[in-house]
């Protein structure tokens, strides 16, 4: 292993780094997965796993477009996964709600409707008396209801796609912290790890989440931005479709769980989680199904999640370390974004035409520092 030179090193092995992995060896590269810890391990697994396309985005933009394009590719995949591993990632298309208070906020939610109609997507704004879930509390104003938004499982997305590359061929090493990429002549010809070992590769892609800036020069900050979320459980399926107001969302999962999130501390990095936050996300999710009050809590835990300067993911080249690339920033959306981030960094790899369509529509609107 020491010896052999493949063509793609990919460090980091949450959902970004294992689902790179993956489309690379389906395209016959050859591949080495390095994860500092353990695969999905980080933000990766804390995830709720919501693919909320039209609960993030309100109007056009080339992420949302990358987004729709990523979320259509989740049904076939989660079928081609559990093929491969045996691991059901979960897919369910049960629609999402965007509740509000005010009245005054209804109009809003109707152009939301409006442009997401319009671009092929349903969605109606209706009112307490016409809510599907009889579990909701009927004195919010109205809600934007999305019936074709979805979900997956968050941790066995990660474990899926890491577990499919694996059995594809990749070679994945757990518990081997990258502390630098090696260069010749000014390109990246492989890394080195906190045991002193020396990887090389064609090609090195970094995807360690908040911490890709460690070995990446002259990057632009990733700020991290930690998350707290809960789990509890309930006697009977309060509802089904995912909920969401101002700071809270509610997504039930199988065998009467809800997941409840989440928390938004800029700049922390702990893994532990404050009473008051645990305290403040029931209260706020209570207010939506007051029934939540009668459940048992099951557990709590967070993640830190990687947040760029204008929103967008870093996708590309290092324009100073030919060979060097960057998959990292996708903040909350890096289980949606994940299979069109893999299809995409292999385009860019392999220099496809589609690709560089693709970075033409984002020219305008990616973090400068990041050849697209």
């Amino acid at each position: 292993m020491l010896n052999r030179i493949v063509d793609e090193i990919v460090v980091g092995g949450g959902v970004i780094g294992a689902s790179i992995a993956y489309e690379l060896k389906k395209r016959g590269h050859s591949v080495l997965l390095l994860e500092a810890s353990s695969i999905g391990s980080g933000a990766s697994s804390a995830a709720a796993g919501m693919l909320g396309v039209q609960m993030e985005w309100q109007q056009s933009s080339p992420l949302f477009s990358f987004a729709k394009e990523s979320c259509a590719l989740y049904p076939s995949l989660a079928e081609e996964l559990y093929e491969l591993t045996g691991i059901n990632v979960q897919y369910l298309k049960q629609g999402a709600m965007k509740l509000i208070e005010q009245e005054e906020q209804v109009g809003e939610l109707q152009k939301c409707a409006v442009f997401q109609e319009e671009q092929g997507m349903r969605a109606e704004v209706r009112r307490p008396d016409q809510f599907l879930e009889k579990h909701v509390a009927k004195d919010f104003a109205a809600a934007l209801y999305c019936p074709d938004e979805g979900q997956v499982s968050a941790p066995h997305v990660t474990k899926a796609f890491a577990k499919a590359a694996e059995r594809s061929g990749v070679d994945i090493i757990e518990h081997t912290p990258v502390i630098d990429v090696l260069k010749e002549n000014g390109k990246a010809v492989g890394v080195v790890t906190k045991r002193g070992e020396r990887f090389y590769a064609k090609n090195v892609l970094v995807t360690s989440g908040f911490q890709t800036a460690d070995l990446i020069p002259n990057l632009p900050r990733l700020t991290p931005v930690k998350g707290e979320c809960l789990s509890v459980k309930t006697d009977e399926a309060l509802f089904q479709t995912t909920l969401f107001t101002e700071g809270c969302y509610l997504v039930p999962k199988q065998g009467n769980r809800v997941i409840i999130g989440a928390t938004t501390k800029p700049n922390e990095t702990s893994s532990e989680v404050e009473a008051a936050s645990v305290l403040g996300l029931l209260t706020k999710a209570a207010r939506i199904v007051p029934e939540i009050n009668r459940a048992s809590l099951e557990n709590v835990w967070s993640g830190v999640r990687p947040l760029t300067r204008d929103g967008y993911p870093y996708l590309g080249e290092v324009p100073e370390v030919p060979h060097l690339y960057i998959a990292a920033g996708h903040y909350r959306n890096g289980i949606l974004l994940a299979p069109r981030t893999a299809t995409y960094m292999a385009d860019v790899l392999e220099n496809k035409v589609a690709s560089r369509s693709y970075r033409d529509t984002f020219k305008q609107n990616r973090v400068k520092g990041v050849r697209v």
